[in-house]
């Protein structure tokens, strides 16, 4: 493999922490907190292939509005008795909660290290500019990415090709050159076939996807990032 020319990153789940909202969470559904996050996240990617690869994109709706949708559903699922009156407002709660998750630690250093090596950097990402935008600002990101590349403007969530074939456009490099790094497998696997290297950051010690392929590179945290660049 020849060395990257650029990064880059998926952001839910691997720059921000979809999982810092399991505090909040539990602030408002004491017992519930960790297990409402983890379906909340689970039924937004289910979300996201639904629209994809409904109709030919005709149900097609932004990131957040599908995030939004997914905590609904979440609350019901889980705590039927909690769809009062109060349900609008738990869920603006947990949603502002969402417009600034939790940054991983190490995201500044290794992207502040990658310019200093003048490697490109940038986001590839499921979410809708605006929500990018405000999550960058908020992990005090900005200068240090390059592109922040949603799929907005295609309406096609990832692992639709066309969602991968985003990052050539923007850099200007063929997949082969860039490394795609994701905490999520699925996104791992799919930029994989698609043609990306790629770096599947396990932060939780799961197993990979077992479809056949194995992503270019594993590791723990996104320093691992500074070992293929």
């Amino acid at each position: 493999m020849e060395k990257p020319r650029a990064v880059l990153f998926d952001a839910y789940g691997t720059l921000f922490d979809v999982y810092s909202v399991a505090l909040a969470a539990e602030q408002l559904f004491p017992g519930h907190g960790q297990a409402l996050a983890v379906l909340w996240r689970d039924k937004q990617i289910e979300y996201t292939r639904l629209v994809t690869t409904s109709n030919g994109g005709a149900h097609y709706q932004p990131f957040w509005q599908l995030t939004r949708a997914a905590l609904i559903y979440a609350i019901k699922r889980l705590l039927p008795q909690a769809a009062t009156q109060e349900l609008d407002a738990q869920v603006e709660r947990l949603m502002n909660q969402y417009r600034s998750l939790s940054a991983f630690p190490e995201n500044r250093e290794v992207l502040q290290k990658l310019k200093a090596r003048d490697v490109g950097t940038g986001i590839l990402s499921n979410g809708d500019p605006a929500m990018l935008q405000l999550a960058v600002k908020s992990a005090a990101l900005e200068g240090l990415l390059d592109h922040v590349i949603s799929v907005d403007g295609i309406r096609k969530y990832k692992t639709a090709p066309e969602a991968y074939a985003l990052g050539e456009h923007a850099t200007g490099l063929k997949a082969r050159q860039i490394l795609f790094v994701s905490c999520n497998a699925w996104d791992a696997l799919a930029a994989t076939w698609y043609g990306y290297q790629t770096l599947w950051v396990n932060r939780y010690q799961l197993p990979f996807e077992e479809l056949g392929t194995q992503p270019s590179h594993v590791g723990t945290d996104l320093r691992d990032v500074l070992q293929y660049v």
